[in-house]
């Protein structure tokens, strides 16, 4: 007999750590208490819909306090939630003010409250002048310490130099905390001589941007111990260099993003703004590079880099790349366009759950996956069928994503938080 307060889940299809098996999941107390054979007597029968741990995204942007127009934790969340997301974690910029003291890291966790239909964890930032606040984020329970070797985008974070890695890396070192690098350093590059050009735009971002910061980032990353996590790599050329660095037993770590693995530079029309990000999606080579990189595991995992803006600043109606704020908004998707990506490729539902659960929850030395012990963060999601995004239908704030009008394998049913449907105000800020 069931216990009324216990959740019992079956599927041909359930991906636990020792791998794909069918099997009967039990439930209580918001934890997993058992993994038996398959019994589809047992509980809801799901049959062929697959049955998956809760995806991590370690790299969002819910601009909460200061840009809640951006975007805020209640739809950021909500997003997340109905794409399998039950747990993220929240970049230090763009809210206002920025994660880097732990006065405005205790504001974020203030402004979260109530609001969340997911866990959030947070990370700091590392600028100019907050060296001497590392340490007491790190004692407030960020999960990283996150840096831009560029600008940023947004004044109140500017770019940290050689001079502020070298200080702040061994305090990280020390914890075993992980130091996040937007990795390009602005070199000279052409002049976008038509704003509207998207390869006028993609030229002046070029690879070797992305080439010198990883350059900087593994001799630091060798000289202090540092764990070191290269955000959204784009650029497949890069590749080489962090795979002998990695075989050096550096502890390097690198991530890139749906849109890379999804969308190429040929086929993103002048004007289309919807599209722009930083380090820009390169060509169609390039992302066939990444996806190498990826499934010879150089890269460990995949992260969406939500990063919404209003729509006004994505300048659609002017077609400007020059003025357009940079950013992807797409945490709701990733689930749909890695799994129809790498399923087309041949690679299995395994890998794609490590790529968006157990390699991102380690970067943040969380547990993830579904085992006897564990928290029932599960998602149940269709794998054969297929929907046309609508951008107006998808939960974050403002309805505009590259991939509106796109055809994708793979529904999300349900996404259980601690063993009931994700909802508003059950998440935790951590």
């Amino acid at each position: 007999m069931q216990n009324i307060t216990e959740l019992v889940l079956s599927s041909r299809r359930v991906l636990t750590v020792d791998g794909e098996r069918p099997a009967t999941i039990r439930v209580q107390g918001g934890k997993i208490v058992a993994i038996e054979p398959y019994d589809p007597s047992q509980g809801e029968d799901l049959g062929s819909l697959a049955l998956i741990p809760g995806l991590v995204d370690t790299h969002v942007h819910f601009n909460e306090p200061g840009r809640t127009e951006w975007e805020g934790f209640a739809t950021g969340t909500a997003a997340a939630a109905a794409g399998g997301v039950t747990l993220a974690v929240d970049m230090p910029l763009n809210s206002s003010p920025v994660t880097t003291t732990a006065a405005a890291l205790a504001a974020k966790r203030a402004a979260a409250e109530g609001k969340l239909s997911i866990d959030v964890g947070f990370y700091g930032g590392l600028v100019p002048d907050n060296v001497s606040d590392i340490e007491s984020l790190l004692d407030a329970g960020v999960l990283g310490i996150k840096a831009f070797l560029c600008h940023s985008g947004i004044d109140e974070f500017p770019a940290a130099t050689e001079k502020e890695l070298r200080a702040a890396m061994p305090l990280l070192a020390a914890r075993g905390i992980p130091l996040l690098a937007h990795a390009e350093i602005a070199r000279e590059a052409p002049a976008m001589y038509n704003p509207r050009s998207y390869a006028d735009y993609m030229a002046s971002r070029p690879p070797e941007f992305e080439r010198a910061a990883i350059e900087l980032l593994i001799d630091l990353c060798r000289e202090t111990g540092c764990p070191t996590h290269i955000v959204h790599l784009a650029d497949a050329g890069s590749l080489p260099m962090l795979r002998d660095a990695q075989s050096e037993g550096l502890p390097l770590t690198v991530e890139t993003c749906p849109h890379y693995l999804h969308f190429a530079s040929e086929q993103i029309p002048d004007g289309a703004c919807q599209y722009k990000c930083a380090p820009p999606i390169r060509d169609e080579a390039n992302r066939e590079g990444l996806w190498q990189g990826l499934i010879d595991g150089t890269i460990d995992f995949v992260a969406s880099d939500h990063s919404p803006c209003p729509p006004a600043d994505k300048r659609l109606a002017e077609g400007r790349f020059d003025l357009a704020w940079g950013g992807i908004s797409s945490i709701q998707l990733s689930l749909p366009v890695l799994w129809m990506d790498a399923s087309a490729r041949g690679v299995d539902l395994a890998e794609v759950v490590h790529w968006l659960s157990t390699g991102p929850a380690k970067l943040i030395g969380r547990p993830a996956g579904i085992a006897v012990g564990s928290e029932a963060n599960l998602v149940v999601f269709d794998p054969n069928a297929t929907f046309k995004v609508d951008a107006q239908s998808l939960r974050h704030r403002h309805p505009i994503t590259p991939y509106d009008g796109e055809t994708l394998q793979c529904i999300v049913l349900r996404t259980y938080l601690r063993g009931e449907l994700a909802a508003p105000g059950r998440g935790v800020a951590l």
